[in-house]
């Protein structure tokens, strides 16, 4: 598509006829219909007819004027930005980032915190939402990178590229006095035990139910949180047990004040930074896949 085209269209229906249009563009009426004919030739569809001596959209122009509205809004947000960046002495490099909600806050500290090291100055920005949201965004550029529990998969027709940060095994946390009720050895002790589990959207779920059918365990589920940050605010307050991953284990027993009953290595907490470059050109991104493959999944971090 020619955007000349479809920008002479917007201008002739926002100004109501293209000899108003021809004012403000400095260009003849007979040109712009030329132009605005072109485009309806691309397009195989109408976009004006003739009403009197006036032009009225169609159908198919009105649906073409909304997203002629939306394209050129957003370069007109392009240009503000690149205008209000100009002129200052030390440019600073942003990094748009989108959190899916089922990822632990304390983990999204761990692997974004690189990115604020990095030689530059950069701002962080921050998005949560669920994974698909997430992705139609990434795919609009609107984000540079996707932080999930998940890879893309071909499910979803955007074109981007899962970066494997690393995994961690889980680790089982209930608050002291709820702790100290449960009497067996775990995981035994969690049969018939109030249970806080992730959502169905986490990768971690069927995981997790799996695990739960091998060990013919049967605990009280009493409640399902997309939000891993509030699924540990109700574990804190003794409401049920609650797994989170091993790799911020002492981070969780120190900010929620709760013990740590147990392990298991048979269930395992991914994380992937999705991108739509497949080469990584981003330093703050660079930072982060760089420092959660050498730091924070190492064997090295895991043996510790």
């Amino acid at each position: 598509m020619n955007f000349k085209h479809l920008h002479y269209f917007w201008v002739a229906a926002k100004a109501g006829g293209v000899v108003r249009a021809g004012e403000q563009l400095h260009t003849t009426p007979q040109t712009l219909s030329a132009q605005i004919k072109l485009l309806e030739d691309r397009l195989g569809r109408r976009l004006f007819r003739k009403s009197g001596r006036k032009l009225e959209l169609t159908d198919d122009g009105r649906v073409a004027l909304r997203y002629a509205d939306e394209i050129f809004a957003l370069g007109g947000e392009l240009e503000t930005a690149l205008r209000e960046k100009r002129g200052t002495q030390e440019q600073q490099l942003e990094l748009r980032v989108g959190l899916e909600d089922v990822v632990a806050k304390s983990v999204a500290y761990k692997l974004l915190e690189p990115a604020l090291n990095i030689d530059e100055p950069l701002r962080l920005i921050c998005i949560e939402g669920n994974f698909t949201d997430l992705m139609a965004q990434l795919a609009l550029h609107r984000i540079d990178l996707v932080l999930a529990d998940e890879p893309l998969t071909r499910k979803l027709s955007v074109k981007a590229f899962n970066h494997k940060l690393g995994s961690s095994t889980v680790s089982f946390f209930a608050a002291p006095a709820l702790a100290a009720r449960l009497r067996q050895p775990f995981p035994r002790c969690l049969d018939g035990a109030p249970m806080l589990v992730p959502g169905g959207s986490s990768s971690v779920r069927p995981q997790f139910d799996a695990w739960l059918e091998r060990h013919h365990l049967h605990p009280r589920v009493v409640g399902e949180f997309s939000d891993g940050a509030l699924m540990k605010a109700f574990g804190r307050q003794g409401r049920g047990v609650f797994l989170s991953p091993s790799v911020v284990e002492a981070e969780t027993v120190s900010q929620y004040g709760v013990q740590v009953i147990g392990r298991s290595d048979e269930i395992s907490d991914d994380f992937y930074a999705i991108t739509a470059e497949r080469r990584i050109t981003h330093p703050g991104v660079a930072a982060i896949t760089q420092a959660a493959r050498s730091e924070l999944f190492s064997p090295r971090s895991a043996a510790t």
